[in-house]
């Protein structure tokens, strides 16, 4: 039977930046798709499938304290500057739960658009940061 204390809670992820906790992220997700091309077999009507790449992408929610991060993203404006390219670490421990302790880092982040300004009147700001990855491994 399922033992429901050891379901994971969000409550304990975290997200670092060059070794800094982002404190105010408040929601993370990083994914690998799978890239993979048909292979057509003789003798039989299923299809094979070959893997042939390999993308990587997440995003980072949180609420809007600074614009540290977002004018390094914004270096790209710049003509003399190039893209921002860093390493993110994500982490998640549920003091529950140890055995599904995770942490991950996240090379090669690009971010795929620059957060200038964004605000509601009455609500706290917070700003949503889509991202590509060109590389990833479990550092546990």
């Amino acid at each position: 039977m399922l033992d429901a204390s050891k379901v994971l809670n969000g409550s304990f992820g975290k997200m670092f930046h060059d070794g800094e906790w982002l404190t105010n992220v408040t929601q993370a997700e990083a994914t690998i798709d799978i890239g993979k091309e048909e292979v057509k077999r003789a003798g039989t009507r299923w299809v094979g499938h070959k893997t042939v790449s390999l993308t990587g992408s997440g995003s980072m929610t949180g609420y809007k304290i600074t614009n540290a991060l977002a004018k390094r993203i914004a270096q790209i404006m710049d003509d003399d500057q190039g893209v921002f390219v860093t390493e993110l670490t994500m982490k998640l421990d549920d003091p529950e739960n140890h055995e599904g302790k995770t942490w991950i880092r996240l090379k090669g982040v690009q971010f795929d658009s620059i957060p200038l300004l964004k605000y509601e009147v009455g609500s706290i700001v917070e700003d949503e940061l889509p991202f590509t990855i060109s590389g990833a491994e479990y550092l546990d």
